[in-house]
């Protein structure tokens, strides 16, 4: 991997433990801006938390996170809404689980992280996202009266819409089939480009990692 610490993603010397345990535990590692790679190893090994890390939901313990040349651990010390704010801006998550707001349409839901972000909601610009994601016609429907998959294309772009600089999803492929499962990676990585982000993807399927030429492997503590 790259080192650099000025643009993209740096990790040096991550460690995070739980109940006195040991869950992670990364010397250093680097992507450039548009850089795409993998989170590979066992049930266990920290791949959720370091997705976890990185998106600012649980502190950082022991070492250092740069986003953009944005020091995570420098927002931390400034307090919570430093670090949300941050996220909402720049940071695109896609959860294993969609985790979309039940009351809020596919549209709203959208608007809402607009608005979590700070920035105008722009109705035509998520609606557009939406179109693109192959959900024409579903914008006004909750998460329970869509598919799974199409779902997933919510939180998806949800993720997207305030164009991220570093995108992360965990588990994208979980109980997709292979078509299915083709087609979620080909969407991340075509938004992921077409922003310029940097797209980290926690997997324990092959399928993926198959996929990409950058692989970051994990053990289990």
């Amino acid at each position: 991997m790259t080192d650099d610490t000025h643009s993209g993603l740096t990790v040096d010397a991550l460690r995070f433990e739980r109940a006195g345990t040991v869950v992670l535990d990364i010397a250093h590692f680097g992507l450039m801006p548009g850089a795409q790679a993998v989170v590979v190893g066992p049930s266990g090994c920290g791949k959720t938390t370091l997705l976890s890390l990185l998106a600012g939901l649980l502190p950082i313990q022991q070492g250092r996170i740069l986003i953009g040349g944005v020091s995570l651990n420098e927002l931390a010390q400034r307090g919570a809404r430093a670090v949300d704010g941050f996220r909402a801006r720049h940071i695109g998550l896609v959860p294993q689980h969609p985790l979309l707001f039940g009351m809020l349409s596919a549209l709203d839901n959208l608007l809402l992280a607009q608005r979590l972000a700070g920035t105008p909601t722009d109705r035509d610009a998520a609606r557009k996202l939406l179109t693109e994601l192959g959900l024409t016609g579903l914008e006004h429907r909750r998460p329970a009266q869509l598919s799974r998959g199409q779902q997933q294309r919510v939180a998806l772009a949800r993720a997207l819409v305030n164009r991220p600089a570093l995108l992360l999803a965990d588990e994208p492929t979980a109980n997709l089939d292979d078509a299915q499962a083709a087609q979620a990676i080909d969407l991340l990585r075509e938004r992921a480009q077409s922003l310029g982000a940097v797209l980290l993807i926690a997997t324990h399927d092959a399928r993926v990692r198959d996929a990409f030429d950058t692989v970051l492997t994990l053990e289990r503590r």
